[in-house]
C-alpha cells in the first residue's frame, strides 16, 4: 500500500525532470515551432509540479522534492539522452527522446491514479494532470512520426 505523500513526491520529481528537459530542448533546438512547443510543455510541467507541491505542503511536507524514486531516476536518464539528441539538433531524435520521457510520465500518472490512498481532491488533480500529460505525449509522438516521414 503506497503512501499518498510518496505518490505525490514521485510525480513532482518526474514533472521537474520534464520541465528541465523540455526547457533545455527549447533552448537548444533550432526549429522554431519545436522551440515554442517545448517551451509550452516546460511551463506546463512547472505548473503541475507547483500544484502538487502545494498539496504536499498542505499535507505537512516541508520539502516536497527531497526523495528519489525509480521513476525519477528513469526520467532523469531519458532527459539526459534528450539533451544529447538536442546537441545533435536532429528533430526526429529529440522528439523520440522526448516521447520516451513522456512514456515514463504517463506510466507514473497511471500508477498514481491507482493509489487507493489518495483523497478525492488529490485524485481529481492527478486525473486532470494525467489527461494533459497524455495529450502532450500523444502530440510529441504525432510530431515524431510526422518528422520521420
Amino acid at each position: 500500500m503506497k503512501n499518498p505523500l510518496s505518490t505525490l513526491k514521485s510525480l513532482v520529481q518526474i514533472l521537474n525532470d520534464g520541465h528541465e528537459g523540455f526547457k533545455k530542448a527549447a533552448e537548444d533546438i533550432k526549429d522554431t515551432e519545436l522551440k515554442t512547443l517545448f517551451s509550452k510543455f516546460s511551463l506546463q510541467r512547472k505548473k503541475f509540479a507547483g500544484e502538487l507541491e502545494t498539496e504536499l505542503r498542505s499535507l505537512g511536507e516541508k520539502d516536497p522534492q527531497n526523495e528519489g524514486t525509480t521513476y525519477a531516476g528513469t526520467a532523469h536518464r531519458v532527459w539526459i539522452d534528450l539533451k544529447a539528441a538536442v546537441l545533435g539538433n536532429d528533430s526526429h531524435a529529440v522528439l523520440a527522446e522526448a516521447e520516451r520521457g513522456e512514456d515514463v510520465a504517463v506510466q507514473a500518472y497511471k500508477d498514481a491514479i491507482a493509489d487507493e490512498n489518495l483523497t478525492a481532491s488529490l485524485r481529481s488533480i492527478i486525473t486532470r494532470q494525467a489527461a494533459e500529460v497524455k495529450a502532450t505525449h500523444d502530440e510529441v509522438k504525432k510530431l515524431r512520426d510526422a518528422v520521420a516521414r
